[in-house]
């Protein structure tokens, strides 16, 4: 059992004052994810959906670390696409349920039964996953990345399934989809958000497409993590039904201070289901683990370099189009 990260640490630091010492002696970028904890949002360089961070990390030219605070594919991610710098993840242990669902092996031998398919990828993939694609995308640019590829060539798509289903949906596409599920998204009560919507009649709901299709549904928008923070800037509305992770609302508060938020579930929750509106892996980042992994420079991210040119080719042809 690895010790807690409280226990080898001394508890008067000033963990704020040392995270900038270090992040300026490393000559460290610290990126992170909307769906972080508001403390980890706030001591960010640069916060950002998988779309953005990718193309920080890419670009990250003056650092010498990047410190990735988000989960494991992302911090991969920066590794593949910013191979000379040294890429740290606060903890190795925090990986994602789309990730999982799609093993690079089994993803080969899909492949292998449908050959003639141009395979596209979602970004919450493996660094092996993604050496076996032709092209990723992400939640921001899905729709784009499907309407670039020819039309009559059939798609493979995955991990995700209800991303697959939505954007079927949008483009009229036919895809074969591979039957995985983000655990945050999918846990989502359509009964829940219509009472919400009947008790907030004034509110707006807005979903990620990674919910499923009877949640998207009900939505007034649905969006990437960065389109919905979008939305709720520039909406004439003032109420809000959050579909998607919990740590998206620090931020939209910040941008819009005088809207009101919910986040889904938002009431009746029973105690299986307290934090269902919450990534647990996100959440295994902590401003302690983030001390120590610049201090340390690990758990750093680490691949083969035939591997990292595999997986490169696919992210290359997203960006090129993004």
């Amino acid at each position: 059992m690895r010790p807690r990260m409280s226990q080898v640490i001394d508890p008067s630091l000033d963990l704020f004052a040392e995270i900038d010492r270090l992040r300026t002696q490393r000559k460290a970028l610290v990126l992170a994810h909307y769906y972080q904890d508001p403390d980890i949002q706030d001591i960010a360089d640069h916060l950002g959906d998988s779309l953005d961070l990718a193309k920080r990390a890419r670009d990250a030219k003056d650092a010498e670390v990047i410190l990735f605070c988000g989960v494991h594919f992302m911090a991969e991610t920066a590794k593949i696409v910013n191979p000379k710098k040294i890429v740290v993840i606060p903890d190795l242990d925090a990986g994602c349920s789309l990730a999982d669902a799609c093993p690079a092996d089994q993803l080969r031998a899909w492949k292998q039964t449908h050959q003639d398919h141009y395979v596209v990828m979602y970004i919450n993939c493996t660094a092996a996953t993604k050496a076996e694609s032709d092209i990723i995308c992400t939640s921001s640019n899905a729709e784009q990345i499907i309407r670039s590829v020819p039309a009559g060539r059939p798609i493979l798509f995955g991990p995700d399934k209800n991303l697959g289903a939505f954007l079927i949906k949008k483009t009229g596409r036919a895809m074969d989809l591979w039957p995985g599920t983000c655990m945050v998204h999918e846990t989502f009560s359509a009964t829940k958000i219509a009472t919400l919507k009947a008790k907030h009649k004034d509110a707006k709901f807005i979903a990620h497409p990674e919910c499923e299709d009877h949640v998207l549904q009900l939505a007034d928008f649905v969006g990437s993590t960065s389109k919905l923070l979008e939305f709720v800037q520039r909406d004439a509305g003032t109420k809000y039904i959050v579909g998607t992770e919990m740590g998206i609302l620090h931020t939209m508060h910040k941008a819009a201070p005088h809207k009101e938020l919910i986040a889904v579930p938002y009431e009746d929750r029973t105690a299986a289901c307290q934090g269902c509106n919450q990534c647990p892996h996100m959440k295994l980042n902590t401003l302690e683990k983030i001390y120590l992994a610049l201090r340390d420079l690990r758990p750093r991210i680490e691949m083969p370099e035939p591997l990292r040119l595999r997986a490169l080719l696919p992210l290359e042809r997203m960006l090129a189009i993004s």
